[in-house]
């Protein structure tokens, strides 16, 4: 089939007569379908139910080193999941802080602190002029929403399949104090699916930062989330090849069990150099006497090690990989060569990123509203909510099941085609 730009005004009016039917009929249908978040399905959820029962009443609830997981105290976390999350962090235990169950959570806290008291004893930013993030785009919509509410201006990196653009990124962290910080998916991205290469890493760490409290915040949400058993990318640490390079202080490494055991329900973990770590514990020794050590005692004994976490890990795999596969399939067939979007094909995280026409994202979700679908808002993977081409759109194919994806999926081709018929005749 051609493409759509190349149809006469008299094939696209015939094309959208066609469609507009279609879309009528899925309309009565009544549907109500949800793929708007990347959430885990329930049978995702099932896989952990085992967790539940490792700790009893009459189990021995002391940690490795002898202290009562029932009670106030060991505030940097236990040693066995310093271990554990250290080994999915690829960290050394000495070098990371285990938190309550939420990673957000300590992002908002790190940036807040930053707003306040300043990092390591530089100007609190609430007194300067001006604060600067970089947010390499589309990106994880939830990062922005924090540098947003404390009025932080954001500024746009473009993302490539290498990472985020890094001479626009050197040229601004380099050139510009204000500018303390980038957010930063880097394996799996949200929503691209992209892993940062070698270089764009080592690029990162030899940073030369204009402000000496610029940080990294290196949200690593996805370290083993893989679709594929064998075909899977790789991320260089972080934190070693800063060290290299004479920065260890630069990088916030954020971690979760969230999509890995239950989400609001896992564990988070910090991993930064020591002096990194000392300016958390300041104002964790006022905020906190501890976070839940009998859930990091359940993480530990039902994981036991990495090995554990990665053949956990398969079985999620084995869960979501037809959903993605079933996804690209539908938009491959009903889409391919059309010339109305392009869309990636991740080998892990929870996201697939389509690319419409520019200026039919928002129609595109508005119609597949509509018809009964409820999908990530268009322009949210941008800071501000605000897509200078309005074709950005996230598809979270994780949480419904096989059944109501393929009905989401169809209504969402119908919903792009009708929005890109509709473009090219405004033309």
């Amino acid at each position: 089939m051609k493409k759509y730009s190349e149809m006469s005004r008299e094939e696209l009016l015939a094309l959208k007569k066609e469609l507009d039917q279609q879309f009528a009929d899925i309309k009565a249908q009544g549907l109500s379908l949800d793929m708007s978040r990347g959430k885990p399905g329930m049978d995702q959820l099932d896989i952990s139910m085992e967790m539940m029962d490792v700790l009893k009443g009459d189990s021995d609830l002391k940690c490795e080193t002898g202290v009562d997981c029932r009670n106030y105290g060991v505030p940097d976390g236990i040693p066995e999941a310093k271990r554990l999350l250290g080994a999915i962090s690829e960290v050394d235990p000495d070098n990371i802080i285990i938190f309550g169950n939420s990673s957000l959570n300590v992002m908002f806290d790190t940036v807040a602190r930053s707003m306040t008291h300043g990092v390591m004893g530089n100007t609190p930013w609430c007194k300067l002029d001006k604060v600067k993030f970089l947010c390499p785009v589309p990106g994880y919509d939830r990062h922005f929403k924090i540098t947003e509410f404390f009025g932080i201006e954001m500024i746009n990196i473009p993302m490539t399949p290498e990472g985020p653009d890094m001479d626009m990124v050197e040229k601004l962290v380099s050139e510009d104090a204000a500018v303390k910080g980038i957010w930063c998916v880097p394996k799996y991205s949200n929503p691209q699916g992209y892993t940062y290469s070698e270089e764009t890493v080592k690029r990162f760490a030899h940073l030369k930062p204009a402000a000496p409290d610029f940080r990294i915040y290196w949200d690593n949400a996805y370290s083993v989330h893989h679709l594929y058993d064998e075909d899977q990318d790789f991320l260089l640490e972080i934190l070693d090849e800063c060290a290299k390079a004479g920065n260890p202080d630069m990088v916030y490494k954020f971690t979760s069990t969230s999509k890995i055991s239950f989400p609001g329900s896992g564990i988070a973990a910090v991993a930064a150099s020591k002096a990194n770590l000392d300016d958390f514990r300041k104002y964790m020794q006022i905020q906190t006497i501890g976070h839940d050590k009998l859930n990091q005692l359940r993480h530990v004994r039902f994981f036991k090690d990495l090995a554990g976490v990665h053949e956990h890990m398969r079985k999620h795999a084995a869960l979501i990989r037809p959903k993605f596969q079933l996804v690209d399939d539908i938009l491959t067939r009903e889409l391919d060569g059309l010339g109305i979007g392009e869309w990636t094909k991740p080998k892990g995280g929870y996201f697939i990123s389509f690319e419409s026409m520019e200026g039919c994202a928002k129609a595109i979700v508005a119609k597949a509203k509509e018809a009964g679908v409820v999908m990530t808002g268009a322009g949210a993977t941008y800071p501000y909510g605000k897509d200078p081409k309005d074709s950005n759109i996230r598809i979270a194919p994780t949480y419904p099941d096989l059944k109501e994806l393929e009905e989401a999926a169809k209504v969402f081709v119908v919903c792009v085609k009708l929005a890109s018929v509709e473009k090219l005749l405004e033309a």
